[in-house]
Formats: structure tokens, C-alpha cells, sequence
């Protein structure tokens, strides 16, 4: 088997967790990470520290690129030198933000969407049996989510019992007919494009469809990271702005670590063209009031927030993923964290950085 593993997006918050997790299974990683996510959110938003952290703990498994996942002739060239040696890729780079996006249309479908089929090319021309996983995002479903028949409670919106979706929305649910944002629909090209390369060339390929994606190693901006934000706010007395829904919007968070065992899953396993919604399901989820309540029950600190009216656009009111297809495709993975164990970690992980 191939030792190599290449990681887009290596210093960020799936990156790294998948380096580290990689790296300790005795596999040799190659990172690719400019820290484009310093230019989309400011200092906040830099993974220097990340990356720092990340070279010390990994040491010599670990070789870092500073490619840009736009820079075709780059890739080609990395990928070609690496040849066969690599047995597995993770494209995690990525503009994640749908407000960000409206701002530079074309840098966002750059990054998304051109920058994915850069890495579906390299891989295609130089180790095409190497399985190919990108994070992907539920924004593909558009705003569609939000036309479900939800019903108002005490801290949050859910859904009826009987309603077929409510023990979480799964892959049938229909990526057309809906407003996505400039991001959702740049992540929508380079989805349908990671099933393509695996359909038509018969290349091992997952799509894994995120919820909130979370963890002690998120990069806190307001404008993504929104668990780790939350808890950013409380630790440091930061007004949280809270958009529209009442703060009752519901969302699934999966934890960094149990994201990559499921990539792990798929690569000693891989399928064609597999997609998947991944994220917290029933055991891991929380609306925004309720994730304020755990974190000031975790910090002993008042949540300070703003309440706007106006939601974002193209938001989801409530999103829990349906984990039945991967689960049954890998009967032996399963979730080990929940919202307040995510929130505890991040409060230890932090004492040092977010203070008031």
C-alpha cells in the first residue's frame, strides 16, 4: 500500500486533524496550505499558528507546500514528482464562507471549484487509484432545508416525529430548485465534479457532505467557525451577532477527530463515487441559544450577543445530517463526541488564547 498522503488545506482545522491522524498511523503526509483563509477573515482567521503547531507535534512525517490550489503547473509538478507514492488524498483547501463569497465571486469559484478540478486532474494523470476525499458542504442543498414543515420550541426549530427526515436529511433530498449563495454553488461544481472523475473514470472518490465541522484546532472568525466562535465570544467577552430565526436555527456539529476516522473508513475501503452527509446527526447537535447556555455553563462567563433580524442569506433554519448511508456502507465507524464535550475541549484547548 502507498505511504503517502497528500492534505489540501493541511494547516486548517480537518487538514491538520487529518495529518496528525495520518502521520500516526506511520504514513508519510504532504501538506499543501497558503493560509488563504489569513486573506478571506484577517488575523483571526490565519492558521500560521496552526501550522506551527502542527510541524513540531508531526515533525519529520510532515513536508509542507505553500501551493496555491490555483496554481495548475504547481500541483501538476508536486503530483508528478510524487508519482504512485501517494496512496491517499484529502482536498480540505477551500473559501468556506457564503458571506465572503459575494464579495469576489470569482476568487471563491477559483478556490471551490477550479482549484478542485486541478487536484482531480493531478491526481488523475499521476495516481488515478489513489482514493480522492473532499469535504464537501450541506450548502449544496440550497436553502431547500428551510421549506421543511418545522414547528417553533422553547430554544430551537425541529422537525415533526413522523416526518421522514427527522432523524436527519440524507443524500435524496434534491441539490436543484433552491438559492445555494455564490459559495453553495461553487462547492456544487466542485461536488458533482469529484463524482464525475470517480464515475467516468472509475476513480475511487467521496464526497462527504459536512454539517458544522468543528474542533479545537478551527481558527475562530465570525464569518466561519461558528461552535468555536461561540465559545471565542464567551471566553473573551465578544459580542456574538446572532442573524435572524429567533437564535433558534438548528445545526449538527461533528468533531475534527471523528470526521477523519470516517475518512480513514473510506480509504482502507474505498468506493466509486460515494457521497455521504456527515456531521453530528441526532447524537450532535444544538440551536444558537442553546450552544450559549452550554458555554457559559462550561465558563462560568455571561454570553454576550446581538440579536439581527435579517438572516443570512441562504441560512439554514435547521440542518441535522442523515448518517444512515455511510453508516451502513461502514457499519464500524460511529461518533464519539458530542456538543458539550466538543465546547469542554475547546474551553481547555484555549485557556492561553481567548481571554478576556
Amino acid at each position: 500500500m502507498s505511504s503517502v498522503v497528500v492534505v489540501t488545506g493541511s494547516a486548517g482545522l480537518i487538514g491538520s486533524e487529518s495529518v496528525r491522524h495520518f502521520a500516526g498511523l506511520g504514513m508519510d503526509v504532504v501538506g499543501i496550505d497558503n493560509d488563504m483563509r489569513g486573506y478571506f477573515f484577517g488575523a483571526d482567521g490565519s492558521t500560521k499558528w496552526n501550522l506551527d503547531r502542527l510541524k513540531k507535534e508531526v515533525g519529520d512525517r510532515y513536508t509542507h507546500h505553500d501551493i496555491d490550489i490555483r496554481d495548475r503547473s504547481a500541483l501538476l509538478g508536486l503530483f508528478e514528482k510524487l508519482g504512485r507514492n501517494v496512496g491517499l488524498v484529502i482536498h480540505c483547501a477551500a473559501q468556506p464562507s457564503h458571506d465572503w463569497a459575494a464579495r469576489e465571486p470569482f476568487t471563491d469559484f477559483d478556490v471551490n471549484a477550479v482549484g478542485t478540478i486541478n487536484m482531480l486532474e493531478a491526481v488523475r494523470q499521476h495516481c488515478a487509484d489513489a482514493p480522492f476525499i473532499f469535504t464537501s458542504t450541506n450548502k449544496v442543498y440550497g436553502d431547500l432545508p428551510n421549506s421543511l414543515p418545522l414547528i417553533e420550541q422553547e430554544t430551537r426549530w425541529e422537525l415533526p416525529e413522523d416526518h421522514k427526515w427527522h432523524g436527519g436529511i440524507d443524500e435524496t433530498m434534491s441539490i436543484d430548485r433552491s438559492l445555494h449563495s455564490v459559495f453553495g454553488a461553487s462547492k456544487v461544481a466542485a461536488d458533482v465534479m469529484v463524482q464525475e472523475y470517480g464515475r467516468y473514470f472509475d476513480m475511487p472518490t467521496a464526497v462527504f457532505r459536512g454539517g458544522t465541522l468543528t474542533g479545537p484546532g478551527h481558527s475562530a472568525a465570525e464569518l466561519h467557525g461558528f461552535l468555536a466562535y461561540v465559545m471565542r465570544c464567551v471566553m473573551e467577552q465578544r459580542v456574538y451577532r446572532i442573524y435572524g430565526y429567533k437564535g433558534k436555527m438548528v445545526r449538527d456539529a461533528i468533531h475534527s477527530h471523528d470526521l477523519v476516522t470516517a475518512f480513514e473508513a473510506f480509504y482502507r475501503a474505498p468506493r466509486v463515487a460515494g457521497v455521504y452527509n456527515m456531521g453530528g446527526g441526532r447524537f450532535s447537535n444544538c440551536s444558537h441559544i442553546e450552544a450559549f447556555t452550554i458555554a457559559s455553563e462550561i465558563t462560568g462567563l455571561e454570553a454576550r450577543t446581538e440579536y439581527v433580524e435579517e438572516n443570512r442569506v441562504g441560512d439554514h433554519q435547521w440542518w441535522i445530517s442523515g448518517l444512515g448511508r455511510f453508516q451502513q456502507d461502514y457499519p464500524d465507524w460511529k461518533l464519539t463526541y458530542d456538543v458539550p464535550a466538543i465546547l469542554r475541549e475547546m474551553y481547555e484547548a484555549n485557556q492561553d488564547v481567548w481571554k478576556a
